[in-house]
């Protein structure tokens, strides 16, 4: 499993992070505080608080998951 904080402050955001995540077999997941949701889900994006960063969980060790995360390295929280 890998993990990073993501900021996703606009609904272009949460649009194009989405693409990225379908683009991949990889289960991942969006948590803030005690909810989570699936990161391929933009419905479920938008249900939780976008205003804090998220973490993003990949549930995944493969090679294909390293893509993924370096795919999103723009989302990147401070």
């Amino acid at each position: 499993m890998k993990k990073m904080k993501v900021m996703l402050g606009s609904i272009e955001d949460v649009k194009e992070f989405v693409a990225l995540t379908n683009s991949y077999s990889v289960e991942s997941d969006l948590v803030s505080g005690r909810y989570a949701v699936d990161a391929k889900s933009i419905m479920g994006i938008f249900s939780l608080d976008l205003a804090k960063p998220l973490e993003f969980v990949v549930h995944s060790e493969t090679k294909e998951a390293d893509e993924l995360l370096d795919a999103v390295t723009k989302f990147r929280a401070e």
